[in-house]
């Protein structure tokens, strides 16, 4: 077959294959578009998931007629000053979006310039252009899609249902939305409600505005401001402080020079920063703007521009990660149980509100329906309320644990984590504080203490490690043997010293010091567990705060020990001194703090 030149309205087509894979592709090409023009109001509609309809309308600069004639053909562009494809400071610059999305549908524009005496409109139908025409428009740009891929019938088929594709058109505006807090855009149509996110106000205050109209007012509420810079290249934005996270790593957004991006290394380094506060199966929410040179970026190795390549890509992850835990260091006191109410939310009773207001604790599900009593009962238990009264307050010994302190010092109440009062269930720490009081898991809290002291041993000096006077050997299965062996080195740098004992077994000769008496066998068979998920690829100070992780665990003060008033008090000072402490290493809160509003609140006294 011989070499031919194919059909413009075919090679069309072609490109709009790679630029307008779905309805969501072309919202994103137009707003991106009006953003480009300087808008400063961005209104976007959609019928039938986008594929029947998309109108958007903005204010920006508009197009003279001239602009207009060119702007429906291929590689025509005005956002390139020059051929330089690395000096990139727009969101678009393929000049493909508009000739691509005419070819497969029918396209209409109607913009006004400035320096035009009225408008002009243009209309594409599958590749085909009218003439230009006057028209009416006060300013800015309005650009019409109907039947998206008529004229390529086999891609409707390829589309999902009108909700699902309506779904992905209001996640790319979300992401727009959130590069740019300072211009104003409204999203509706028949398959939602409108949605209006006014313009913000600059800085970060007006970032976060935007980010907790759209995320939410969780994220709004666990905020924390990272920012960090090196070399021209800067890193700022929100993360959510570790007691907000997700099942899946959808909620981490992430912008490159304004431009909403997917990029594996920035994700990968926010996993990086995030690793000693959450468990392995929940993600952070985060919202990241990475602004450098745009000669140090390549925004155009994608067609749909969704990812970018970083000639520094080091440096951009050391920064990111270093940004991330700069700032959860500083919140490092928030936990899951205190930053958004959750704490006081699981106290209140599940009960029915009353019309007069506050809850009826009697018509609560687990209280039993008493008969109505008749109007003589009133007189005689005014009588016998007295006796009633006190022989309420005969419960008994209690059936908890529970051990108390007698009133301490005012000068540990005014502590952060307030004075040890007792001790319940042989695992939590009940404390007083000044405005209310906080309850600890000794296990938790000692657990993340350790850990922190782990790391900065290794850091400093070394781990301290103790000789075991005789070695212990710990039987295990020859492949798990062999797995131990081969991180030997690894498990050294943290005190503890492993050889070979024969096919099946394990000579245990020194530990860490920090661990005090440690359950040896034990350890090891978690250290294995954990040795058998890691990813050869994963960076060795990764797989060393793993064991740090497993060994904090198994240097920690159990559940079940009974602790003396000035252990107990011990814990909490050396909570209020240790990075992280709000969570153990597996993400779990430590304590819960209840302000003493609040409990007032619960039982109706403010």
């Amino acid at each position: 077959m011989p070499v031919r030149q194919l059909p413009i309205q075919v090679v069309n087509r072609i490109a709009a294959g790679e630029v307008v894979e779905r309805p969501a592709s072309a919202v994103k090409e137009l707003v991106e578009n009006a953003i480009d023009a300087g808008a400063t109001r961005v209104d976007i509609f959609t019928e039938g998931g986008g594929r029947r309809r998309i109108a958007i309308t903005d204010d920006g600069a508009g197009m003279t007629r001239d602009d207009l004639a060119l702007s429906v053909d291929r590689h025509a562009t005005s956002k390139l000053d020059d051929e330089d494809l690395l000096s990139i400071r727009t969101l678009g610059f393929r000049g493909e979006a508009l000739p691509s999305i005419g070819a497969v549908s029918k396209l209409a524009i109607t913009t006004r310039h400035a320096g035009e005496p009225h408008a002009w409109a243009l209309n594409v139908d599958a590749g085909v252009k009218s003439d230009i025409v006057p028209a009416a428009l006060s300013a800015g740009t309005r650009v019409e899609v109907t039947d998206l891929f008529y004229a390529t019938p086999a891609r409707l088929k390829f589309l999902k249902t009108d909700r699902t594709e309506a779904e992905a058109v209001r996640e790319v505006v979300r992401r727009l939305a959130m590069a740019r807090p300072d211009i104003a855009f409204s999203l509706s149509g028949e398959e939602r409600a409108p949605v209006t996110w006014a313009a913000a106000l600059p800085g970060a205050p007006g970032q976060l505005t935007r980010l907790g109209d759209i995320l939410g007012a969780d994220f709004r509420a666990s905020a924390i401001e990272v920012h960090a810079e090196r070399d021209g290249v800067i890193v700022e934005g929100f993360a959510a402080a570790p007691s907000l996270t997700r099942a899946n790593a959808l909620g981490q957004y992430l912008f490159v020079n304004g431009r909403p991006v997917r990029d594996k290394l920035i994700l990968g380094a926010v996993r990086a920063a995030y690793a000693d506060y959450l468990p392995r199966d929940r993600h952070p929410v985060v919202a990241l703007f990475v602004t450098l040179d745009t000669q140090e970026v390549d925004a155009n190795v994608h067609p749909a521009k969704t990812e970018v390549r970083f000639r520094n890509a080091g440096l951009v992850r050391a920064l990111i990660v270093h940004a991330l835990k700069d700032g959860l260091a500083r919140e490092g006191k928030r936990t899951a149980a205190n930053s958004d109410g959750a704490a006081i939310m699981a106290f209140r009773p599940g009960s029915i509100p009353r019309p007069g207001g506050g809850w009826d604790w009697r018509r609560s599900p687990s209280f039993p329906a008493a008969p109505a009593a008749p109007a003589y009962a009133n007189a005689l238990a005014s009588n016998a309320f007295a006796e009633a009264a006190q022989a309420a307050f005969d419960t008994g010994t209690p059936t908890a644990d529970v051990r108390t302190e007698p009133t301490p010092a005012s000068n540990l109440i005014d502590s952060p984590l307030g004075a040890a009062r007792t001790q319940i269930h042989e695992n939590y720490i009940v404390a007083q504080t000044r405005d209310g009081l906080v309850i600890v898991d000794q296990h938790a809290a000692h657990e993340r203490i350790v850990y922190e002291r782990l790391k900065a041993s290794l850091e400093q000096n070394g781990v301290q490690r103790q000789i075991l006077l005789i070695p212990e050997i710990v039987e295990m299965d020859e492949p798990t043997v062999e797995k131990l062996v081969a991180r030997a080195d690894e498990l050294e740098k943290f005190g503890l010293s492993i050889e070979s004992f024969g096919p099946g077994a394990v000579a245990v000769r020194e530990t860490p010091s920090l661990l005090g008496k440690t359950d040896a066998a034990s350890l090891l068979r978690d250290l294995a567990e954990h040795m058998a998920e890691w990813d050869e690829a994963l960076p060795l100070e990764r797989r060393l705060m793993h064991v740090a992780a497993t060994m904090a665990c198994h240097g920690s003060v159990r559940s079940g020990r009974i602790l003396k008033p000035e252990e107990m008090n011990a814990l909490l000072r050396e909570m209020e001194v240790t990075p992280n402490s709000g969570q153990c290493n597996h993400g779990r809160p430590t304590y819960v703090e209840l302000k003493l509003a609040d409990i007032e609140k619960l039982f109706g006294r403010r």
